[in-house]
């Protein structure tokens, strides 16, 4: 495939055996794979030696240092890439050749295609976070571990800012504030593999700070404890009624989700009974996120994030002074 693919890469130990022979897999049809290892000097080696016949390994370049290191990698590795289409992919991330295929089409007619995650296999938090997936797919769109673009669209708008937490959001955004096109693809999957527990529960709050970047979601998200904590404390006995009818509620609106461009053939049949669980996940978080927020900002790789994402305003104002 006249594809490159770009893994940008920051972890403590070297990629597992999976992983490794995943990315040989992928290297033997893309054009190109381009991993862009932030590691330690140890595990960046043992990635060099488990990759380096089969890809470009490389350190993320200085001159894209920010505070978001996977930015930093992404952008290197778009700009070594030597082909038009890119696929940028977090390393959980396992495409199918089918699934390569799929994107490369949606790419003739947009800048930036996002595929949909499918949690694979399913321990319970990964069912878990799959509430999340369903209800965003009903409401708007999902956005995972993973995104193609094309690289001059992203190279127009000179890159993207990389202080910022929700990194995927800004890329979309920037490639859009530049007059490119996004197009979400909810009928292509991609499987994703399950965090462990331990990087599953840090990240609730971290999930829940990245809606600053949209707050309008921030602000439903932040009304439903007091919205249930009213209707108990004035209707007692029947206010329960009303909080079993809303989680029944939220089945429905995750069913929908799951129904939405074929998701019927890849997400569980009982996996929109997780959707009331997420909600109210959320509805806690969405506080601890505001909390963040008066400390400075969520921690992110030893470090405080203030900004979860540009709006579109503030992008199309910095790039149409960047045009004058």
């Amino acid at each position: 495939m006249t594809l490159s693919y770009v893994l940008p890469l920051r972890a403590p130990t070297p990629l597992a055996d999976d992983a490794v022979a995943y990315l040989r897999s992928v290297a033997a049809v893309v054009d190109e794979l381009l991993v862009v290892d932030g590691s330690g000097a140890e595990v960046f080696d043992a990635n060099l030696l488990a990759l380096g016949d089969v890809a470009t390994v490389t350190r993320p370049d200085q001159l894209f240092r920010c505070a978001n290191g996977k930015v930093a990698g992404v952008l290197t590795g778009v700009a070594l890439a030597r082909n038009d289409l890119v696929v940028i992919a977090d390393d959980d991330v396992r495409y199918t050749s089918a699934a390569l295929d799929a994107v490369i089409e949606r790419l003739a007619g947009a800048d930036a295609v996002v595929p949909q995650n499918v949690y694979a296999p399913l321990p319970w938090h990964a069912r878990w976070d799959t509430g999340r997936i369903l209800v965003h797919r009903a409401v708007a769109d999902d956005m995972g571990g993973t995104v193609a673009i094309r690289r001059d669209a992203l190279l127009r708008v000179g890159g993207y800012d990389g202080d910022v937490l929700f990194e995927n959001l800004e890329l979309l955004r920037t490639i859009r504030a530049g007059g490119g096109t996004v197009a979400f693809a909810p009928d292509v999957f991609v499987r994703r593999v399950p965090p462990t527990l331990r990087h599953f529960a840090g990240q609730r709050v971290r999930q829940a700070y990245d809606e600053f970047a949209r707050p309008w979601l921030l602000a439903a998200w932040l009304t439903i404890l007091p919205v249930a904590a009213a209707r108990l404390r004035r209707r007692g006995r029947r206010g329960w009624v009303d909080v079993a009818v809303g989680a029944a509620a939220t089945v429905a609106l995750a069913e929908a989700g799951r129904r939405r461009g074929r998701g019927v053939t890849a997400f569980d049949r009982r996996a929109a009974w997780w959707a009331p669980v997420w909600v109210l996940e959320r509805a806690i978080c969405a506080w601890l996120a505001v909390a963040s927020r008066l400390r400075g900002g969520v921690r992110y790789a030893g470090r405080r994030l203030p900004r979860a994402a540009s709006s579109p305003r503030e992008l199309r104002r910095q790039l149409a002074g960047a045009s004058v």
